[in-house]
């Protein structure tokens, strides 16, 4: 069953962030089907991001799923998945606490930069606001999980940003 389960946290994520949102931003932005942007510098840059922006958000799961031993995704208290059995300090969680949101972010701006519109912006930017919520939701259930080691942790690193200190 709990294999199930982290299946079905893997496609819902893949569903709604790798497919879902870029489809919504395409979508918002009035581009037909299928788009080019004219300029290959445009293309080049949108294709890293994204490309970065995934590679890191897979790396992060892949490692979340080794070392933690679960998953980190619940839907606002709401376990999408087996919930992870070790706090995340190395690998991609010594940087930032949450290296897949950054990874989906980055993905995001590469979208963004393909599609050239203002109008998908508003898409992400509502992903970001609802995200984070998500994020402090998940934060007060570290706390609990973790304690101390949780709060140490989030002194060090930051949310989305390594802090430098």
């Amino acid at each position: 069953m709990k294999n199930k389960l982290h299946i079905f946290g893997y496609l819902l994520g893949l569903l709604i962030f790798v497919i879902g949102i870029p489809a919504l931003m395409w979508l918002v932005s009035g581009r037909g089907w299928p788009y080019v942007p004219n300029s290959s510098t445009i293309c080049i840059i949108a294709v890293l991001l994204a490309v970065c922006g995934l590679g890191l958000s897979i790396y992060s799961i892949v490692y979340m799923r080794i070392v933690g031993k679960g998953n980190p995704f619940d839907a606002y208290g709401h376990e999408v998945a087996p919930r992870t059995k070790h706090l995340m300090t190395d690998g991609p969680y010594r940087l930032c606490r949450n290296p897949m949101l950054v990874g989906i972010y980055i993905y995001d701006l590469g979208v963004l930069v393909w599609l050239w519109s203002i109008w998908p912006l508003f898409i992400v930017l509502i992903e970001v606001i609802l995200l984070t919520l998500q994020v402090r939701s998940e934060e007060k259930r570290l706390e609990k999980d973790f304690g101390q080691e949780y709060l140490d942790y989030k002194k060090r690193v930051g949310r989305y940003f390594p802090k430098f200190s």
